[in-house]
């Protein structure tokens, strides 16, 4: 199988999948990445370039994949962007009446156009764009997202940028998770989370490429999603690519403002209003669910005397705290989900796994040092997974502050197992838990979305 066949496989599975319960494959648990719950800003995490005009972007349990057109140099005047401020209201309506006369598509070329027009004075070199009409080839034949990328010069060193438009649909909970990301789990030097005068939400986020800094490639990237469902996402980097290459200059060439004027141009709405309609998104069955304060009540009764939990953060079906026994912070995350279902995954995980006499199946597990983390996987008999970790430090991404977790082994041991988790059926109502009275989530589907990643380097 070809690389691009195997991504468009890849593409079809992970769409499948959307708005299904999450699951994690065995070896991404004790690699690290369960330990993150299902947290927003994951969503740039997976990213890959083909023949350095397509990517495969992976949204929570979502992708899109895009191909483009071929590179093609240019110079870019200075050109001011339209005014700025509206996330636009141009969407389609969701019927056959609208879709007979939906606008025009947009092409490839169009798109980065539009996107080199809106940047300042410099030149550009290697852009590609992908459009909204139909392809031959492409996944559900295309049209599903637009793109475009590109190395951008303002004489002051070469920078790779990347921006993807897409639609959202109504009731995708992606909808409403445009925040600053926790960073207890991603480091960054800034971020701003605002709410516009049209309803939509903007994020401006001035992170890292790599967010533990074994690089010094620096990520800024702003994300607009608008009262209307369009996700516009612009990315850039102090490097011309993203990954792989030095960085040419101190940090990328456009500011907060000049991202936030890009993404929330005008023009941008005949883009947006000539994608289809998204595919609705499978409601979450929330009676079943442990929600982030939930848990966060049901584990605070079972720490060890003298710990508390501060710097408390989640979402449905996963919480994160930090604890002090006066040796230093130490990070706990834990999360609660459904895992009722016969699958391969459950049995390659839990297959082995030691039963205690009430049936529960246990996995422990350590790695790493710098930070290090200790955890403990579980699997009760009826099925409702809890899985518990604790970090040598504050965050998952800073050195070591201490030897070991706040957490002995069987102190963690003692919190997944304890007798007042139960899985939940759809209508037996929340705050089931014995002595906790919150109401309760546990994860559940997700968008679809789009990520353009920049020129990749290596």
């Amino acid at each position: 199988m070809s690389e691009p066949d195997k991504f468009e496989d890849d593409l079809l599975y992970a769409l499948t999948r959307t708005g299904e319960g999450f699951r994690t494959e065995p070896s991404d648990l004790l690699a690290g990445g369960y330990r993150r719950g299902r947290r927003r800003w994951r969503r740039r995490s997976t990213a890959a370039v083909v023949g350095g005009a397509a990517a495969l972007a992976l949204v929570g349990t979502g992708a899109v994949y895009l191909t483009g057109s071929s590179p093609r140099p240019s110079t870019v005047p200075a050109a001011a962007p339209s005014t700025a401020g509206g996330s636009g209201s141009a969407a389609p309506a969701s019927s056959a009446s609208a879709s007979a006369s939906a606008p025009p598509a947009v092409s490839g070329d169009e798109v980065l156009a539009m996107f080199q027009a809106l940047l300042p004075k410099g030149e550009t070199t290697g852009g590609t764009g992908t459009g909204t009409g139909a392809e031959p080839g492409r996944p559900y034949g295309g049209g599903i997202a637009a793109t475009a990328s590109l190395v951008f010069d303002d004489g002051k060193g070469k920078s790779a940028m990347g921006i993807s438009l897409g639609r959202l649909a109504d009731g995708d909970p992606n909808r409403a998770e445009n925040d600053c990301p926790d960073k207890k789990l991603v480091q960054y030097d800034a971020c701003s989370a605002t709410t516009l005068p049209d309803g939509g939400t903007l994020t401006v986020l001035q992170g890292y490429e790599y967010p533990d800094k074994r690089a010094t490639t620096k990520w800024w990237n702003a994300k607009l999603i608008g009262k209307d469902g369009r996700q516009v996402e612009l990315s850039e980097w102090n490097s011309p690519a993203e990954k792989g290459s030095p960085d040419s200059r101190p940090k990328p060439p456009l500011t907060p403002e000049q991202l936030k004027a890009i993404v929330t141009d005008k023009s941008w709405d005949r883009v947006i209003a000539s994608i289809p309609d998204p595919v609705p998104v499978k409601p979450r069955d929330s009676g079943k669910e442990y929600d982030k304060d939930e848990i966060l009540a049901i584990v605070a009764k079972l720490l060890p005397a003298g710990l508390t939990e501060t710097e408390t953060g989640g979402q449905p079906g996963y919480a994160n705290f930090v604890v002090d026994d006066g040796k230093g912070k130490s990070l706990v995350e834990i999360n609660v989900q459904d895992w009722s279902r016969d699958d391969k995954t459950k049995e390659e995980l839990f297959g082995s796994a030691q039963a205690q006499p009430d049936g529960t199946r246990v996995v422990v597990g350590k790695r790493g040092s710098n930070p290090g983390m200790w955890t403990v996987d579980t699997l009760h008999a009826d099925g409702l997974r809890v899985v518990i970790s604790a970090f040598n430090s504050g965050t998952q991404q800073t050195p070591a502050t201490r030897s070991t977790p706040a957490l002995s082994t069987d102190q963690l041991l003692a919190i997944p197992t304890a007798g007042v988790w139960m899985l939940r059926t759809l209508g037996a109502g929340r705050g089931r838990a014995p002595g906790v009275g919150a109401p309760g989530a546990l994860p559940c589907g997700g968008g679809v979305g789009v990520r353009a990643a920049g020129p990749r380097g290596g």
